[in-house]
C-alpha cells in the first residue's frame, strides 16, 4: 500500500480491492484478507487439479528434490512444520511412488528420502511456486513491512485465542 492509497486500495496492477462504500476499516481488513485467502486457494486448487497432489506435498517434493538424502526430520524443519506432520507427507509419497525411504548404513532407523523419477517428472508439471503464492509473495515485500505486518498480526493474534499449534500447518492443509 502507498501512503496515498486508502486502506481498500492496494498498489500493483489487478490488485484493486472492490470498494462496496463500506469505510469501516475493520470490513476493508476483513475484504483484504479473503483476497488473501482467495489468492492462496486458487493456487492450491490448480496445483491439484494439474498434478492430482495437495500443495504440502508438492513443496515437500521439491523439497527433497533440492536437498536428496533428507530424512524426515529435515524435511520438517525446511517445511517448518511439526515432524509428525512431514512423517504423514512422506508415507503418502511413498505410496504415491513419488519418492523413496532409503535407510542410513550405520544407522537403521535413520531414513533419508529420494525423488524418484514419476516425482522428478510430476515436479516438472507444477505451476511454481511450489511453497504456495504466500511465501514468495511476502519475501517480496520490504523488511519494514514485514516487521509492520509482523507487529499488526501478533495484535491481531492476541484477540483470536487460536491454538499455537496452527503455526506449523501448511496453508495448503488448511
Amino acid at each position: 500500500m502507498t501512503a496515498t492509497s486508502s486502506p481498500s486500495q492496494c498498489t500493483g496492477p489487478g490488485h484493486a480491492i472492490a470498494d462496496v462504500g463500506d469505510s469501516d476499516p475493520a470490513a476493508q481488513v476483513l475484504r483484504q484478507f479473503r483476497i488473501v485467502f482467495n489468492a492462496v486457494k486458487t493456487h492450491f486448487q490448480q496445483v491439484e487439479r494439474r498434478v492430482g497432489l495437495g500443495g504440502a506435498q508438492v513443496w515437500a517434493l521439491s523439497v527433497i528434490r533440492d536437498r536428496p538424502g533428507l530424512g524426515v526430520k529435515g524435511l520438517a524443519g525446511a517445511m517448518d512444520v511439526r515432524q509428525p506432520t512431514a512423517s504423514n507427507l512422506v508415507r503418502s509419497l511413498v505410496r504415491s511412488g513419488l519418492i523413496e525411504v532409503r535407510r542410513d548404513g550405520s544407522d537403521r532407523r535413520s531414513v533419508q528420502l529420494h525423488l524418484l523419477p514419476e516425482g522428478h517428472r510430476l515436479l516438472r508439471r507444477v505451476p511454481g511456486p511450489y511453497r504456495g503464492v504466500l511465501p514468495d509473495a511476502l519475501k517480496a515485500l520490504p523488511p519494514e513491512a514485514l516487521a509492520r505486518m509482523q507487529a499488526d498480526l501478533a495484535a491481531l493474534i492476541g484477540h483470536l485465542n487460536p491454538d499455537p499449534r496452527a503455526a506449523q500447518v501448511p496453508l495448503a492443509e488448511m
